[in-house]
């Protein structure tokens, strides 16, 4: 749809951006286990994660009518924020293919919607593995698309998976009646992400495109052993559990980006 194009009404296409972001990492005994969910609890708990949505809807120009947050026992936390659009200037506006803007370059726009986060700690009963997941939809109804928050996001949280999934819903008229189930060209969710993240993750896209349906899944390629120990390092483990460790979270890592369990033996 060009920029040009004379509307009947407003634009009514919804646009929703959805992620689930994994943070694996390896906690040996019960008591890492608990030290580790209470850092998660600390580092994003209710009053954090609002303040990642706040900074999100400033990156995309929109303003916050309400927020509710909740912390939860044992752990867990939710956010939502209702928003409306602000006035901007249209030359602001932009659905091109490229990356959105990081915290300070606050230039894209959002109208009436709304953002949510749901985070979810938990362990592997046996080997050690803790997962922390965050689950985040952006969701606009109006110009733009909400690609724009996708590498402020990315970088907000310790990412070692991220599935993404954008999807245009409805239709829009323009004023001789006919209609428009997409405003704006999109080929792949990787056409939004940064370099950095283009570099350092592995990534697999799975497009509907008849149905203005986009899928990405994103893992991290490099493996250090030390980035994914919680309150220790490799040297202070025995070369055999180093093999050993490296194998779950190897695994681990493996089966939240195929979604699905890997058979043993």
């Amino acid at each position: 749809m060009s920029d040009k194009l004379r509307l009947h009404g407003f634009n009514n296409l919804t646009k929703t951006l959805s992620f689930n972001i994994y943070d694996v990492c390896y906690a040996g005994s019960p008591a890492q286990v608990q030290a580790y969910l209470d850092y998660i609890d600390e580092a994003y708990n209710a009053e954090r994660l609002t303040q990642i949505l706040t900074d999100v809807a400033d990156i995309i120009g929109a303003n916050i009518l309400n927020i509710a947050r909740q912390d939860y026992e044992p752990q867990g936390a939710s956010v939502t924020l209702l928003i409306s659009e602000e006035a901007i200037a249209a030359q602001s506006l932009s659905n091109s293919p490229s990356p959105g803007p990081f915290p300070d370059a606050l230039v894209a726009h959002l109208d009436k919607s709304h953002l949510t986060v749901h985070t979810y700690p938990e362990s592997h009963p046996d080997h050690g593995i803790s997962t922390f997941r965050v689950d985040i939809d952006v969701a606009t109804c109006g110009r733009v698309s909400p690609l724009k928050a996708l590498n402020y996001l990315i970088h907000s949280f310790e990412s070692d998976i991220v599935i993404l999934d954008y999807r245009v819903r409805g239709f829009t008229r323009d004023v001789e009646g006919n209609k428009h189930f997409m405003d704006h060209k999109i080929n792949s969710i990787q056409d939004y992400l940064s370099d950095d993240s283009k570099n350092s993750y592995e990534m697999m896209d799975v497009n509907v495109y008849q149905e203005n349906i986009f899928h990405t899944k994103m893992k991290r390629k490099a493996f250090d052993l030390d980035k994914y120990l919680f309150a220790r390092n490799a040297q202070q483990l025995p070369e055999q559990q180093v093999q050993l460790v490296s194998q779950h979270l190897q695994r681990e890592i493996q089966e939240i980006f195929r979604g699905r369990d890997l058979p043993t033996g």
